[in-house]
């Protein structure tokens, strides 16, 4: 008897060699193919014996540091151009031995390079002061100025040679708390098996958990709430013990350097004067209220009788039924573009079509997610992993697009030594594009509930990078405060700081779970601490230069296409102000918040 099952369709991704060389990144604008990069790693490795006859020579004349700083910045040059080949072939296909081993090789002679430059750094902190400051009026040294002036700032919280010797041994020592809490959240813990919205038994894990957050159903997140909690509950004293090593380690090393505190040290090298700080979590915690007030109408709308923090990932709307193709895609993305001028469009659109730029879909072993890796010599590539179905995907083409306008013209406008741009700044151009496509969009929305869908998404992402990352920011600042007080950092001080922060910011209708102030131990951000606020500052600058440029004329197009051309060329903050924004005052954060709130307010009309 024949059988009358049928077999279902299975949809598989294809192999690399599969892949439609169109919908690939070109990357011939650093090697044409692997023989080339081949040719150039060996000449790059030779170059190596090349520092050695700097060594000991860098007081003698500001000519011998001119030359130097030269050597160094042209070999690590070809280095940025030959790690950046070998990195993106490795993400093509992850299963692929020989990428693997040549960045592997990459890694291993630029260690080497690192160790044969090691005695750069020490050697001009140690001229003389008068000496140097004669050094910085030579004209060989011009180009180099601002780099030198840099890193003369670190010479008071340098340490004699003996002294930094035994600091540099204690570096993999130092990592101990970060890569024991990797080590116990990623592969030791096991959060078992849960029924998802379907009623399928899957396992629970850091990615299932995220998704599940997402689920229609209440009694699925919460389900997947108490069952994940629920382990690092199990393992709260050892996790504690683990945060509080990487805390004092914070505050060990800010002491031996001399700094004020560990979160001066921090903010140092950016130059970010404390009251940044202090003013983003004034402005946020004032406006609690309001977000009080959005969580609320996200419980009426939901029906539900309180909110838990299980239930503010969900959207409130179901997705967009919209399907937008690659052209699509980049057509929508250019669209929203056009405040930005016709040479910054122009750029893109060949950079998104003819250039190949990016690497558009998903193929079997690609690397997941989505990046922009721009370099000096090559063109700014992008990652993704495209679904024509998500409309998440078109705002993270445009997020990464504005990482790669950033590089294209700090890279056109700036030499080598000034062109890469700090993190402080990176989320700026980004985000400010996933602005100006927000309300694209939102103008084009032909129904109600398509434009209530994208206030909402906005809404979302000023909650999640603002308002919570900087919640997440008071915290490190509190318990490294606690640290350098002398009091011990227990688990029970962990979980009543945080719980006292969940108060604070989401007001006293929110439902705070006990397991809730377990969250603390679970954030790996926690163990590189005072980096969480970029997020939170990142954002509030990209929405009040968006807000400024459309608002405004051809000088504040400028002001912004100026920012993007300055690279490093100046410290982040001053970056910033030239191109319109004051981040040292309060006012761009209250602007961001100001949006959240007439975002709330028509949310709360338009449902």
């Amino acid at each position: 008897m024949a059988s009358t099952i049928k077999k279902t369709k299975q949809k598989t991704l294809p192999p690399r060699s599969k892949v439609k060389a169109a919908d690939t990144w070109d990357l011939s604008s650093l090697y044409p193919n692997d023989k080339a990069w081949e040719t150039a790693f060996a000449k790059w490795e030779k170059q190596i014996k090349g520092y050695a006859k700097f060594q000991g020579t860098l007081s003698k004349s500001a000519a011998q540091l001119a030359a130097c700083l030269k050597f160094d910045s042209k070999f690590d040059r070809l280095a940025e151009q030959l790690g950046t080949y070998a990195f993106l072939k490795t993400t093509e296909d992850t299963a692929e031995g020989e990428y693997q081993r040549m960045m592997g090789r990459y890694q291993h002679v630029a260690s080497e390079a690192s160790q044969a430059a090691s005695f750069i750094r020490p050697e001009i902190l140690a001229i003389p002061t008068t000496k140097f400051k004669k050094f910085l009026a030579a004209k060989e040294l011009k180009p180099y100025q601002l780099m030198l002036d840099r890193l003369v700032r670190y010479k008071p919280h340098t340490l004699g040679d003996a002294e930094e010797r035994l600091i540099a041994m204690q570096s993999q020592m130092s990592d101990t708390s970060h890569h024991t809490f990797s080590q116990l959240t990623d592969a030791d813990f096991k959060f078992g098996m849960i029924k998802n919205e379907k009623g399928e038994t899957i396992e629970l894990s850091h990615s299932s958990f995220s998704a599940l957050l997402h689920s229609s159903k209440r009694a699925v997140r919460k389900a997947a709430f108490h069952q994940y909690h629920g382990v690092y509950e199990s393992h709260e004293n050892a996790l504690a013990a683990t945060l509080r090593g990487s805390v004092e380690r914070d505050v060990y090393y800010a002491k031996a350097r001399g700094y004020d505190s560990a979160l001066q040290k921090a903010l140092f090298a950016d130059n970010v004067p404390l009251s940044l700080y202090d003013n983003l979590i004034s402005a946020v915690r004032k406006r609690q209220p309001v977000i009080g007030r959005y969580l609320d109408l996200r419980r009426r709308k939901m029906r539900l009788k309180e909110i838990h923090h299980y239930d503010t990932y969900v959207p409130i709307l179901s997705d967009l039924d919209q399907k937008r193709t690659w052209k699509q895609a980049i057509k929508t993305v250019l669209d929203s573009l056009e405040p930005l001028g016709n040479e910054y469009c122009t750029v893109l659109r060949a950079g998104l079509t003819d250039e190949r730029w990016c690497d558009r879909y998903s193929n079997r072993g690609k690397q997941s997610g989505a990046f922009s890796c721009g370099t000096f010599d090559g063109a700014p590539y992008i990652l993704m992993n495209y679904q024509p179905t998500v409309l998440d995907h078109v705002f993270t083409l445009t997020h990464e697009a504005g990482h790669s306008m950033h590089s294209f013209y700090s890279a056109k406008s700036q030499p080598y030594q000034y062109y890469d741009y700090v993190i402080f700044v990176a989320e700026v151009a980004s985000t400010f594009n996933e602005q100006l496509l927000s309300r694209h969009l939102m103008r084009q929305a032909k129904t109600d509930e398509e434009r209530a869908y994208l206030v909402n998404r906005d809404i979302d992402a000023i909650r999640g990078t603002i308002i919570r990352q900087t919640m997440f920011a008071e915290f490190e600042k509190v318990v490294h405060e606690l640290a350098e007080s002398g009091e011990p950092l227990t688990v029970d001080c962990f979980k009543s700081e945080y719980k006292k922060l969940l108060q604070a910011y989401f007001g006293p209708d929110f439902v705070i779970d006990e397991q809730l102030k377990l969250e603390c131990l679970r954030i790996p951000h926690f163990y590189r601490a005072f980096y969480v606020y970029k997020y939170a500052t990142g954002l509030s600058a990209a929405i009040a230069l968006s807000e400024r440029v459309l608002n405004g004329g051809q000088r504040e197009l400028s002001d912004y296409l100026s920012f993007l051309k300055g690279g490093c060329s100046k410290y982040p903050l001053d970056l910033l102000r030239d191109a319109g924004v004051d981040m040292a005052k309060p006012e761009p954060v209250e602007t961001a918040l100001d949006r959240f709130e007439s975002l709330v307010d028509e949310l709360d009309a338009l449902l």
